[in-house]
């Protein structure tokens, strides 16, 4: 099975990056278990790949005895990850320190966009607002149009729910030596500065300027940038190096003697040409030419061609859900395989289940549904 079996992990339901981090643990084999709320069902945080390998139960944590059930389940958990704002947590009776009495050895993760503390730390916010703080989003873009939101890659998911997973299993493994859990403050402003450190240290070395399109990786040279085909299809270049440069050029029927391909002064020039050169064939031509050679180029697939290419075909990095594609857990252990469930789960599906293995009887999880406690 995947190398964290054997984990078990609470997850308070939300959106965004609290389930996407709960989806790695899964992927990676940790049993975790979502803490839903009946009637409450965001679609941004139940469909496909985003709640698949989870199993939910329902517990009404306006009711006292709610609480309480989840601090009695605290005690049998290793970890528990929340995405709510500062301070809602500690309301429900649910802050660290109450979790903290129930299991010393618990890690609390917690997923917000500014932190646990900051002049912003109480203020609403989404992906967007956190990466422009972090200087993420004024590099990306175009010099005419201004930045350009990256979908919510860099604030919710790399930034935020892959810093949470990576933070818990640090954690974990520290609590394995001390005996001792701890907080994880898991803010998506902190995640997208430190997704920004290359370019942060390209900055500092004079090595990257601080406006857009004019550098070697924000579309600023022509080698590093997608251009358009003949049927309104894209593909994508990246020839940095000369040797696969080079070999891009005489695929093109480009005479290379007399280019110096980075000439900042040449650059627009040199941009215009090519993409009067890709506009002369189609993509599946330009694919028949370049594709699987050193000149760092691939097509521009969108959401439906991407499962279906060879390569990704070959490696399964997508996998087909009751007709629906999504991808594939990663990355991939030579020993610790994972097994992981894709399927979505349903509200509530398994609180029977879950009650069971904590130590309930049939008469106690009667009684817990019968006062509503759960459902």
């Amino acid at each position: 099975m995947g190398p964290l079996k054997g984990i078990k992990v609470l997850e308070m339901a939300g959106i965004g990056p609290t389930p996407f981090c709960g989806m790695m643990l899964a992927d990676m084999g940790a049993d975790v278990v979502r803490i839903d709320r009946e009637g409450v069902d965001p679609a941004l945080g139940r469909n496909g790949a985003l709640s698949r390998g989870r199993r939910s139960i329902v517990i009404d944590l306006k009711k006292p005895a709610g609480t309480d059930l989840l601090l009695q389940l605290v005690g049998k958990f290793d970890a528990l990850i929340e995405g709510y704002r500062p301070g809602v947590m500690e309301r429900l009776g649910l802050g660290p320190n109450n979790c903290f009495k129930r299991n010393p050895r618990l890690v609390y993760g917690r997923m917000t966009g500014w932190g646990q503390q900051g002049p912003l730390s109480r203020t609403s916010g989404h992906d967007i607002n956190y990466i422009a703080l972090s200087g993420a989003l004024h590099a990306i873009g175009t010099d005419s149009e201004g930045p350009v939101p990256p979908l919510n890659l860099v604030g919710d998911f790399g930034g935020g729910g892959m810093y949470l997973a990576f933070g818990l299993v640090c954690a974990l493994l520290e609590a394995h030596n001390s005996g001792q859990g701890q907080v994880i403050d898991a803010a998506m402003i902190d995640g997208a500065a430190g997704l920004m450190a290359m370019t942060y240290g390209m900055h500092a070395e004079k090595l990257w300027q601080d406006t857009r399109q004019s550098n070697i990786l924000d579309g600023g040279t022509h080698y590093y940038r997608c251009y358009e085909c003949a049927d309104n299809k894209w593909v994508a270049i990246g020839a940095i190096e000369n040797k696969f440069y080079s070999l891009l050029l005489d695929k093109l029927g480009v005479q290379a003697a007399d280019i110096d391909k980075d000439d900042s002064n040449k650059q627009q020039d040199l941009h215009k040409k090519l993409v009067t050169i890709f506009l002369r064939k189609s993509r599946a031509e330009w694919q028949a030419l370049l594709e699987g050679t050193d000149a760092c180029f691939t097509p521009v697939l969108n959401l439906d061609e991407a499962p279906l290419h060879p390569h990704n075909a070959y490696r399964q990095t997508f996998v087909n859900v009751e007709g629906q594609w999504q991808p594939a857990p990663a990355p991939r252990f030579s020993r610790s395989t994972p097994e992981p469930n894709c399927v979505s789960v349903k509200n509530g599906a398994h609180s029977r289940e879950i009650l069971s293995e904590c130590g309930y009887d049939d008469a106690g999880i009667t009684a817990l549904f019968t006062d509503g406690i759960i459902s």
